[in-house]
């Protein structure tokens, strides 16, 4: 716990004060300056988002949102389209990142029993490691939650404040890691699940 909590504190104060400075940095920027200018610091702006949205803690919904203030709801698209580039990356990174890697993090910080399930996971497919985390899930909950992962991952992601469990791209980075997600579905749900607040903003503003 000595270890544990100042980190997780760092990280969310570390997602936190990227979450702050980007708005800021553009907005500085944004006043005065001629269409060409603005197009230039909005491709870099996106650059620069998406690849803050695929860092775990990160708050990226709230970073766009703030960019959508600044920019207009023309702009909701491209936000729409870097979160979807965000957490796909994230995913991506999770579901090449061997899970013995895990493993030997946990068993560095003391978590036992978390580095027997890496190690009995790592060998198997998809469908073997949902089957033996249902199986051996400690609370009725956890299968259900296991069976409905997709619908699990839209609320999680939709969830206000998400950025206490990893933020999007935490979250993503973890559904890669765990093998339990195909990546066409893991893409369709993402889209949907990322769809609503810049639709709004898109059709409102």
């Amino acid at each position: 716990m000595l270890v544990l909590v100042p980190l997780y504190l760092s990280l969310l104060a570390t997602g936190w004060l990227i979450g702050q400075w980007l708005p800021n940095l553009v907005a500085a920027h944004l006043d005065g300056s001629s269409e060409t200018v603005v197009r230039n610091l909005i491709a870099i702006t996106m650059l620069i988002f998406v690849l803050a949205s695929a860092l775990p803690f990160v708050p990226g919904a709230e970073i766009g949102f703030a960019l959508i203030m600044l920019f207009g709801g023309k702009i909701a698209l491209l936000i729409y389209l870097g979160m979807l580039s965000a957490l796909s990356l994230a995913f991506v990174m999770g579901r090449f990142l061997p899970l013995t890697i895990l493993g030997k993090i946990f068993s560095q910080i003391g978590f036992s029993a978390a580095t027997k399930l890496i190690l009995k996971l790592t060998p198997l497919s998809g469908t073997a490691r949902l089957a033996l985390l249902t199986q051996n899930a400690p609370s009725k909950l956890v299968p259900v939650m296991l069976r409905h992962r997709y619908l699990l991952l839209l609320l999680i992601l939709n969830t206000p404040g998400n950025s206490l469990v990893g933020g999007g791209g935490g979250i993503a980075f973890i559904a890669g890691l765990s093998g339990l997600f195909s990546p066409l579905s893991f893409l369709l749900s993402i889209a949907l699940a990322v769809a609503p607040v810049p639709l709004f903003f898109y059709l409102t503003l």
